[in-house]
This record gives structure tokens, C-alpha cells and sequence, in this order.
């Protein structure tokens, strides 16, 4: 036999025992978080010698051991009792007998966080510690605040950015689902308060609120909270984007001219950015002096800007005010 014979026999020999020869191991999550007071759900697979097969049965129980894997001293749950008299409050889901570890645990606290390593046990020899595999929880004491995310025209904007006025606008709000009975839910508000679309839509903790941007709603603060509802508390966190938005100058209904000893003319105008208004009379432009006088005044109310101009006649984007 010849070295090239040989080298495929052996080659061959190590495909075989990849193929026909099973090992312990298990896959979970790196890590997990837990509202303090609620619920965790750790997603758990093992895979078990071949030789075993026949020693995982539906009578099979599991073993979750935390921060260390000594029997007598980290046990915390066990399957097969009840788990009210337990560390751990929980069950677990899946089919062992399919090699499914699923588990819920309830009712979690602070002094529940830790590493934790899963055990199966069967009938005749079958009884593993995955030592090497482990999950840790952490329990945190307020929910993981959602994202919102700006969008106009479908495409994704920094929050900054200001948006044009009658643009389509939607506002996507995420979060991280955590482990809660009844599930957590996502709400919209804003400030000042606007009537919200209707057309907002939500599943899987993922909300859309779409409208189109009007000047009504410039430097209007967007906030979308979560909440969960625990036995004995509500939780929540919020995210919030404040939206800005250009249009065109608009002057007020109020701005008028009356006459008296002396005539007087005020104009209140509102726009983004702010506008400049300019005041004409008989088509020339009116500028301070013994016979005339204009005042500005800035007001910002809320989220719109004004200025206001005394004197004769104004002119403005087309608008005038006839004496």
C-alpha cells in the first residue's frame, strides 16, 4: 500500500467519525436580559452520545446549576420536582426527549443573576453536566429604553435634519422584547399635543406613526414609551425625537392698520426660517425716520416665531394691507 493509499484511508477514517460519532454539547445564548420581577425564557439545544439514545426518554429530566456545577451546592432547578419549592420558579418547555432544553423561568430577582449550566439526566447511565456551555442572566431593574427612528420619504434622517413642509414623514419606534406576562406594548404622545395618525401600526414591539409634515408640528417633541405591566408594578422607558420643519412664510389674519391721530400698522408673520418682513408705501420701501417708526419684536411662543412692524402700509409675498 502505498503512501497516497494510506493518507485517503485515514482522511477517510476522519469523515467517518465526524458523520457516525456523536459528542455532548449544548447551545444557549451567550447572555440574556431579565426585567426584575418578570420573566426569562433561555433557548436551550443539546446533542448527547450516540450510545445514550436510548437512555433519553420522556421520563428524562433537567438540571440548570448556577455559578458553578457542583450538584450539592449550585442546583437551583429541577424538572422533575415542583418548582415552587425551587431557587428557580419555572419550567421547562421543550421535549427533552427531542433534545429541546427550552426553559421560563418566573418571578425574577436581583439575587437570581448569575451563570448558568444546564444538566440531563435518563434512565441508565445518561447524566451530563455541559460545564463547558454556559448562559448568563442579567437582571436589570428598568427596561432597555426603545429606538425611534426618523424617515421621510422612506428614507432614513438624523433627527436634526429639518424636513419640508407637506413631506411624507414616519416616525419607527423599536425596543428589545424582554420576557414579560402580559407582553410589553409601544405608545406614541407628543408636545405640544397633536392629534396623532391613525394609521399607526404595531407588532412585534416595532409602532409606525406616519404623517405629513405641516408647520404644526415644528419643534413638536415625539415620544414613543414601552411599558410593562408586572404583578405589582408598571415599567416603562421612553425615547423621544424632536421634529423640525421648514415652511413657507405665512402672515396672520390679526395684522391690520388703524387709523387715529397717527396711523398705525401691525403685521404678525410666522415661518421657518424665520422671516423678514419689509413695509412699503405706495410701492417705495418705508424706512425709520421723524415721521414713521417701525418696531420689531421676536416672539417665540411654543414652536413658531413672529415678528411684528408698525408703521403704513406692508408688503410681504404678495400680501398687503390697504390703508
Amino acid at each position: 500500500m502505498d503512501i497516497w493509499t494510506a493518507e485517503k484511508i485515514i482522511l477517510l477514517g476522519f469523515l467517518l467519525k465526524g458523520v457516525c460519532c456523536r459528542d455532548f454539547s449544548i447551545t444557549l445564548p451567550q447572555s440574556i436580559q431579565a426585567l426584575n420581577g418578570s420573566c426569562v425564557i433561555i433557548k436551550c439545544r443539546f446533542e448527547i452520545q450516540k450510545q445514550y439514545d436510548k437512555d433519553l426518554t420522556e421520563r428524562a429530566t433537567g438540571l440548570w446549576l448556577k455559578d458553578g456545577t457542583d450538584l450539592n451546592n449550585n442546583l437551583v432547578f429541577n424538572s422533575g420536582t415542583s418548582s415552587q419549592k425551587s431557587f428557580m420558579k419555572g419550567k421547562i418547555t421543550g421535549k427533552l426527549k427531542d433534545k429541546d432544553c427550552t426553559t421560563v423561568f418566573h418571578d425574577l430577582r436581583s439575587i437570581h443573576s448569575g451563570k448558568y449550566h444546564f444538566r440531563i439526566e435518563g434512565e441508565g447511565g445518561l447524566k451530563w453536566t455541559f460545564s463547558k456551555t454556559s448562559v448568563s442572566i442579567h437582571v436589570i431593574d428598568s427596561p432597555t429604553k426603545p429606538t425611534v427612528q426618523l424617515y421621510v420619504e422612506q428614507k432614513e434622517v438624523q433627527d436634526q435634519e429639518e424636513v419640508l413642509e407637506g413631506r411624507s414623514v414616519s416616525l419607527r419606534c423599536s425596543a428589545e422584547t424582554l420576557c414579560s406576562s402580559p407582553p410589553p406594548t409601544l405608545t406614541w404622545s407628543s408636545t405640544p399635543r397633536i392629534p396623532l395618525s391613525e394609521s399607526s401600526r404595531l407588532e412585534e414591539l416595532i409602532s409606525d406613526l406616519n404623517f405629513t409634515a405641516t408647520h404644526r408640528q415644528h419643534r413638536a417633541t415625539f415620544t414613543c414609551t414601552i411599558t410593562y405591566q408586572l404583578q405589582d408594578e408598571t415599567k416603562t422607558a421612553q425615547d423621544s425625537i424632536t421634529l423640525h420643519v421648514q415652511y413657507a412664510p405665512k402672515i396672520s389674519p390679526s395684522s391690520s392698520c388703524t387709523r387715529t391721530d397717527v396711523t398705525v400698522c401691525f403685521c404678525e408673520a410666522d415661518g421657518n426660517p424665520s422671516p423678514e418682513l419689509e413695509w412699503h408705501l405706495s410701492g417705495r420701501p418705508v424706512t425709520n425716520s421723524s415721521n414713521t417708526f417701525i418696531y420689531i419684536q421676536p416672539i417665540l411662543p411654543c414652536h413658531i416665531n413672529y415678528q411684528l412692524k408698525v408703521n403704513y402700509k406692508m408688503n410681504s409675498y404678495d400680501n398687503v394691507i390697504v390703508l
